[in-house]
């Protein structure tokens, strides 16, 4: 096998898989060093320094009560991958069982399955986040719960379409006919096989998670100040956009980068991962 068969070889020829993981490497860096440090304190009100422009004192300018707006984008990047994380976990451990069940048991279950999918297709993120706000009151874990919910629908019926395609190869055939059980053919052959297009579409979902708690947030229904967030950020530059236009420049392009480079790391993904799209290459 040649060096550029190997997945390190195909990889470092896949431009979009490059852009793509350098740009949310860089997302995770940020968030990272946001930990341990930040130009200034993200939740400093300094008055007289307000709506400053960018300088070497305040990289990013400053807003209307003097935050330094590149500390509040290092640590709002803490919130996205956060969101990101927990959102899609939620959405990838429930919606994959509940779509491996489907497959696996078809008929009745297979139907309400799909039909419960369906009904929860119905309620965007965005609509959930407002009800579970109205109960709840507006925060970040209602964010969370409210994208959680809308993800796992998504990957039911992701893992149930690849899921009931590896139930008809000749391998889960002869483990059905050696006596294995449904449950133990799911773990030992299906889930395996549908593992890749698992993590491609986790990828796709965590950029998807980004641009929802930042359209929350905008809507004051996701992270609540102090605790900075892109989304808000947004919110808050619009009573300065023509005056600052900073204020909405500099988060506008953070929420991009980081969307785009979740979105083309899945696209590389999927092509690297993909056996048929690896032979094509």
């Amino acid at each position: 096998m040649s060096a550029t068969a190997t997945f390190p070889g195909r990889a470092l020829g896949h431009w979009s898989f490059l852009v793509g993981g350098a740009l949310t490497l860089a997302l995770l860096l940020v968030a990272g060093l946001s930990l341990v440090w930040t130009p200034l304190s993200p939740y400093l009100i300094d008055i007289p320094e307000k709506l400053q422009l960018p300088s070497a004192q305040h990289w990013f300018g400053t807003d209307a009560l003097g935050h330094d707006v590149f500390s509040m984008l290092m640590v709002g990047a803490q919130n996205s991958i956060l969101v990101g994380i927990i959102a899609v976990s939620i959405g990838l451990g429930a919606g994959t069982a509940l779509g491996a069940l489907a497959a696996a048991r078809r008929g009745w279950v297979e139907e309400g399955t799909m039909r419960l999918a369906d009904f929860a297709f119905a309620f965007p993120a965005i609509l959930t986040a407002i009800m579970l706000t109205a109960v709840l009151g507006p925060g970040i874990v209602n964010s969370i719960l409210a994208i959680g919910i809308f993800n796992i629908p998504i990957f039911a019926r992701v893992t149930r379409g690849a899921a009931k395609v590896v139930w008809e190869r000749d391998f889960v055939l002869a483990a059905r006919a050696a006596g294995r059980g449904p449950f133990g053919i799911t773990l030992a052959h299906v889930l395996p096989n549908i593992l890749s297009l698992l993590i491609v579409q986790a990828t796709i979902q965590f950029a998807n998670a980004i641009l929802w708690e930042a359209a929350l947030s905008y809507l004051g229904l996701g992270t609540q100040p102090p605790q900075p967030s892109w989304g808000r950020m947004l919110n808050d530059a619009q009573a300065q956009l023509f005056q600052a236009p900073w204020l909405a420049l500099f988060p506008g392009i953070a929420i991009v980068l980081a969307v785009l480079g979740l979105n083309l790391l899945g696209d590389g993904l999927r092509d690297l991962l993909d056996p048929r799209l690896a032979r094509s290459r």
